[in-house]
């Protein structure tokens, strides 16, 4: 038997060997290394008997899928804790994750206190040092033997395997787990690990189902490691946009309000109103018309779009369904079938397309409440919505249109390096989920793929992932938890155009049907200020700032040349206020830089008389005196061309 190891040495064996024998012959050091093999390019864990000629890598920590394997055994070791300090605990699924690993458990809600007691009995069980024990059973006797020890979800997941299966389970001492592995040789090599947090988690991930307590955790080979990411949690806490937004008073929310209903605070509400305001603009110089629709509608216009079918468990109906006499309406999710009937309300020729309508969508979504966060995903909020009914000739170039606005958008807010391209497509396997035949789904991919290959962009391919109307492209991005979620959106539609006869009047005279783009500029309003507070720690550019410059009067003797200084920078709409507090001149700089302020004019006799002001800011620190008017035209210019700066963090 010949095993080529990864830098393409040859070892010969006259008999098979397992995994980890073929580890321990290369060397002591690699066996106590290794977590799991590689066979031939497939994952396999240290117990596989290799027994014919193959390509073998031994993987440690420093490969992901070893790294994997190791977290993963960390996993059963609080399985085995909990079990140990909670016997009625029912055990659910605990996978080993990119940031470290979870495990779901049956039981009530936990606090801090017992996540620090599930990690000492996880250092006892580390210390006992049981080895780990693959064996297999037949389905029947997999089931059964779940059954005996009450675990009623590993009984399900067993059930929901085919009739042959054969089923694996991993025991460390008294504790056994369904488990298809890869796992360690035994819990001894596990050197540092934290639990980090608790929270509620569906079964399956399905609010059908019972909420389980979720238990997140990390591990690593070595304490230094750990300690570094620890220290990295707790920066990214900071910026965390659901406590600084929160801290900065940008946005709150409140219990008889409900979840998912933030309340933007003036800040806030600033920054929304700046970014509609530069929204509407720019789509108007591109040719959107504005329109202005309804909040809500009666189901009937929903069961034309087939949006009642295929998401009314997502929508907020209002009215009796079963009471024939009582109209029903719902909230609207969307906005697409108001504007196709602004599209509708007159005839339209192949000289009227494309028709771009653009609208700012106050929309509601009855989101889970377990998937609901902050700003990020909420049950009403503001879209940069748009939908352009085009010819199939005018189908490419449209969409670029669109890719070119969504582009622009990302880049002026500096965050166009940070995102990631999805083209999401149907799941021919689920075809209840959506209209239209395989054909026409097949035909508008393919056209979809060809435009996004055609513009450059580099993209990956998602199934299932697609609208029930037609594919899209999604703009994704990741909150500092590595979260992904959908900033911009681009659709392609094929079938809705149909469902509300809409049609143009070509050149030949034949009524033909449209294609339509649903798209947005800039996405969600809270989901990007959202991603703004973490890109910028709060620190935004100037222009986005709720309060650009903060005057500050170095005694009461020159409030008045304040106010006027204040007055100029109305007058030329710079956001600008006056610290008139009777403080001295260093607590009121500390104060405006907490409130992440860009500019403070510091004003006294000099200023007064020279009609100047000392300017202070994040960027730079103490920038010197400057003329009034020159300030003015700086930051007017910086605000105009929304520049944006780099921050000297020491400045702040």
């Amino acid at each position: 038997m010949k095993v080529t190891l990864k830098d393409g040495s040859v070892k010969e064996y006259g008999e098979a060997k397992s995994v980890y024998d073929i580890a321990l012959d290369i060397s002591e050091g690699l066996a106590r290394a290794a977590c799991a093999g590689e066979i031939d390019g497939a994952v396999a864990d240290l117990r596989t008997v290799v027994e014919d000629d193959c390509a073998l890598n031994i993987l440690t920590f420093q490969d992901e899928k070893g790294k994997a394997a190791y977290r993963h055994t960390v996993s059963h070791v609080l399985a085995e804790a909990v079990k140990r300090l909670y016997p009625e605990a029912k055990l659910a699924i605990g996978p080993s994750i990119d940031t470290g690993f979870y495990y779901d458990f049956d039981m009530p809600p936990l606090t801090r206190e017992d996540l620090d007691k599930i990690e000492a009995e996880m250092k006892k069980i580390i210390k006992e040092g049981a080895r780990l024990e693959k064996f297999t059973l037949p389905r029947e006797e997999a089931v059964k033997f779940m059954e005996d020890r009450q675990e009623p979800y590993k009984v399900e997941l067993i059930r929901d395997l085919p009739e042959d299966a054969v089923i694996s389970f991993y025991r460390q001492g008294e504790f056994v787990d369904l488990c298809a592995g890869p796992h360690l040789m035994s819990t001894r090599p596990i050197k540092a690990f934290k639990l980090i947090s608790s929270s509620g988690a569906y079964w399956r991930g399905s609010e059908k189902n019972k909420m389980l307590t979720r238990i997140y955790g990390t591990a690593f080979t070595k304490k230094e490691e750990l300690n570094e990411y620890l220290e990295y949690l707790e920066n990214i806490k900071k910026r965390d946009h659901n406590k600084l937004g929160r801290d900065m008073e940008l946005f709150t929310t409140v219990d008889v309000i409900g979840q998912g209903l933030p309340l933007l605070m003036p800040k806030g509400a600033k920054i929304i109103q700046t970014l509609q305001r530069w929204i509407e603009d720019e789509e108007e110089r591109r040719g959107y018309m504005r329109t202005k629709t309804p909040l809500m509608a009666k189901k009937d216009l929903y069961e034309i779009s087939d949006h009642w079918n295929h998401y009314k468990e997502g929508m907020f109906v209002l009215g009796d369904e079963s009471d024939p006499e009582s109209e029903v309406f719902a909230l609207r999710p969307m906005t697409c079938p108001f504007q196709y009937y602004v599209y509708k309300a007159s005839q339209k020729s192949y000289r009227d397309l494309p028709c771009r309508y653009g609208e700012t969508s106050t929309l509601f979504r009855n989101e889970d409440s377990g998937e609901m966060h902050g700003l990020t995903r909420v049950r009403q909020f503001t879209i940069s919505e748009g939908h352009l009914i085009v010819t199939p000739e005018q189908v490419e170039e449209e969409f670029a249109g669109c890719l070119d606005l969504a582009r622009y958008c990302l880049k002026t807010l500096g965050i166009e390096e940070d995102v990631t391209y999805r083209f999401s497509k149907w799941d021919p396997n689920n075809k209840d989920k959506y209209l239209g035949d395989a054909a026409q789904w097949e035909k508008t991919q393919d056209r979809m793929r060809e435009i996004l290959i055609h513009l450059g962009v580099e993209f990956t391919e998602e199934e299932g992932e697609a609208a029930f109307y037609g594919p899209k492209l999604d703009i994704q991005i990741k909150n500092v938890y590595g979260k992904e979620d959908t900033i911009i959106t681009i659709q392609l539609d094929f079938a809705l155009a149909e469902r509300f006869d809409m049609y143009y009047v070509d050149k030949d005279g034949e009524k033909k049907r449209p294609f339509i783009i649903h798209r947005t500029s800039m996405g969600c309003y809270e989901r990007t200020l959202a991603t703004l507070i973490e890109k910028y720690e709060g620190l935004f550019p100037t222009w986005l700032c709720p309060e650009q410059v903060r005057v500050l009067p170095i005694s009461e003797k020159y409030h008045a040349y304040a106010k006027k200084v204040d007055a100029e920078l109305k007058a030329n709409n710079i956001l600008s206020t006056v610290d008139e507090r009777s403080e001295k001149i260093g607590y009121k700089i500390r104060e405006a830089r907490l409130d992440k302020v860009p500019y403070m004019l510091v004003v006294g006799q000099k200023e007064e008389e020279e009609n100047k002001v000392s300017v202070r800011s994040r960027f730079n620190g103490d920038e010197g005196e400057k003329n009034l008017e020159s300030f003015i035209d700086d930051i007017c210019k910086e605000i105009r061309t929304k520049e944006i700066r780099k921050i000297n963090v020491s400045n702040q």
